[in-house]
This record gives C-alpha cells, structure tokens and sequence, in this order.
C-alpha cells in the first residue's frame, strides 16, 4: 500500500526541558521533527530541509522568534511555510504583532498539549491536505489520503507507492510548477539519495497510469523548470 510521507515539524525552542516536551509529543503524533535551539539555528534548517510548518518561541536571545517570522515570511521561497507562533505574552497587541509579522497562529504559554496539537493539524489541513487523511479532487481525478485511493472518472487506478505521493504533491498545488528537486525532496525525502532523472522516470509512469483507461494528460512539463498539474 502507498504511503505518504509524514509532515516536517521544525520546532524552535531555547528552553530545553519545553523542546524535550515538545519534540516527545510531536514525535508521539507520527511528525517528522527537526529542533533549533535558537533563531540563527532555525533560519539554517529552513534553508537546508524546509519543513512542513514551524513552531516557534517569541522569546529566544540574539535573534528573537519575531524576527526569525519577519525573515521567512519575506522570502518567497519560505513564506507558504505556516508559523506557529508560541509566547508567553498574552496581551492583544503582542498577539496582533505576531499576527501581522506573518505567523499563521498564536499560542499562549501555558498552552495546552492537546490544543497545540489541533492547532499544528488545522495549519497543515491548509498546506498539506492529504498527510491529513483529506480527500483531494482536481478536475475528475479523486485521491482519497486515509485509504489510499486514487479513482479517475469514477474508475480505480493502481499506482505505485511513489507515483502515489507524487499525484498527492500535484494535487495539493494544483498549478505550481515543481522542480525535480523539489519533488526529490517531498516525495523521496531529503536523505535518500535518488538521481533527479528518477523523477522523470516516475512522472512517465503517473502519467501513464493516469492515462490508462483514457482523458486528457493533465500533466504538464515545463521546459527547464519542471512538472505540474494541470
């Protein structure tokens, strides 16, 4: 049965008893986790293995949580990335602060366990649907993320477990355009090693699959740039 690769967490806390908390319950919900000790740090990963979503501590000395939030959400290549902003200030005009420097949500401290949780589910229901169990449409095809089906036209098509995550990762953007090193990253994972011109040979395959029992090719190659959907 296919699977699809469970989200990246980047979690960024300077407290090390709240990042061992943290990182064991993120853990316990099946989430990949990366941890940042402070803002500098936290800046580097995004870079080098863009997660899923951030969670992010206002309060870190140096480069302060705000500031990392102000840096993503200016670059176009991290500003998608939802920001889960935790502080301990509670008054409503650090709350619109964080707010409009770019942080999807914001989490008093003390927070519950239980409603951080729904709340990191609820920002990756928007970005990453199908890790969610959702179900996926674009035009008459149908990916159902919880049983791991895929129909077109009402009829089943049988992928594989990669072409499976990428139709997920096309059908969540329907529109963008995925370099083969994106799609080596989201699909394969960061440390598996896979020649990019693997992914060509799996697009052919999706592709055919996609194709099998008719309707149109909504593939799309970009010529020096990449793949999309539709």
């Amino acid at each position: 049965m296919a699977t699809i690769e469970h989200p990246l967490i980047l979690l960024v806390e300077d407290e090390p008893a709240q990042r061992e908390v943290l990182s064991y319950n993120l853990t316990a919900e099946s989430y990949r986790v990366n941890l940042a000790q402070d803002g500098e740090e936290a800046i580097m990963m995004v870079r080098e293995d863009p997660p899923d979503l951030i969670v992010l501590d206002w309060m870190m000395p140096n480069l302060s949580g705000i500031e990392v939030c102000r840096r993503l959400k200016s670059r176009a290549e991290t500003r998608a990335i939802p920001v889960i902003m935790l502080s301990a200030r509670s008054e409503e005009v650090d709350r619109v602060r964080g707010l409009e420097t770019g942080a999807d949500d914001y989490v008093i401290k003390p927070y519950s366990i239980v409603e951080l949780m729904a709340r990191i589910r609820a920002n990756l229901r928007r970005v990453r649907p199908s890790t969610v169990g959702m179900v996926l449409e674009f035009q008459d095809i149908r990916l159902d993320g919880e049983t791991y089906r895929v129909t077109r036209a009402g009829k089943s098509l049988q992928l594989g477990p990669t072409e499976f995550r990428l139709l997920a990762t096309f059908m969540e953007r329907p529109g963008r355009v995925f370099s083969r090193e994106q799609l080596l990253d989201r699909v394969w994972g960061r440390d598996i090693y896979v020649e990019t011109r693997t992914v060509d040979v799996h697009i052919g395959r999706l592709r055919k699959a996609l194709c099998r029992q008719g309707g149109d090719d909504l593939l799309r190659t970009v010529r020096g740039a990449g793949y999309a959907l539709g």
